[in-house]
């Protein structure tokens, strides 16, 4: 199908930006029923309704147990104009920034671990780092691959990317206060 839909997705690292091979969102997330192709919209629906039975801290700690439907369509990455498959999994809670996530499976472990378990693509776009065996979380890495943000120190990129997903009107800048357990925001002040 072709949509007009725009997935608004929330990231700390727009460095990583040529590192996404696919979007996630939330099953609760409202563009999923919109963009189910009828071949998947059986499967998508079963999946969403198992999930509905799990609470938040449930899905979170399920990180052995991989799991995920693909919706059966894409979306078009702003840089790079390649189709990014888009993909319906627990691990991308509604509550958190959008309920959608650019996946970068190079850089974030979670995303690695999916990528690996349903065979997506994984570019790496940390120069010399070996993500064979797991995501590069490195703040120190040089990024690569990654046209106008090649050579750049992971911080220094961060702003460059922001700047040109600014200037290029696809993105804004927010500040993400996190709201946690007020039982582990005690644990700092007890040492």
């Amino acid at each position: 199908h072709n949509h007009e839909s725009s997935i608004e997705v929330f990231t700390t690292r727009p460095d990583t930006i040529y590192g996404v091979s696919f979007i996630v969102l939330a099953p609760e997330h409202d563009l999923v029923k919109k963009i189910v192709t009828s071949q998947t919209a059986p499967f998508v629906k079963k999946y969403c309704n198992q999930i509905k039975l799990k609470t938040e801290k449930e899905r979170q700690s399920n990180i052995k147990n991989i799991t995920g439907v693909f919706s059966g369509s894409y979306a078009i990455h702003p840089f790079t104009k390649k189709m990014l498959p888009i993909w319906i999994a627990e691990y991308v809670l509604a509550s958190y920034g959008t309920g959608a996530i650019m996946a970068v499976p190079c850089g974030d472990q979670r995303d690695w671990n999916f990528a690996k378990h349903f065979n997506l693509e994984t570019p790496n776009i940390f120069d010399k780092k070996d993500i064979s065996e797991k995501a590069c979380t490195d703040k120190s890495a040089t990024i690569t691959n990654s046209s106008f943000l090649n050579d750049l120190k992971v911080q220094e990129a961060i702003k460059v990317a922001i700047q040109e997903i600014d200037k290029q009107k696809i993105g804004t800048r927010k500040i993400n206060y996190r709201i946690r357990d007020a039982i582990f925001s005690r644990q700092r002040y007890w040492g």
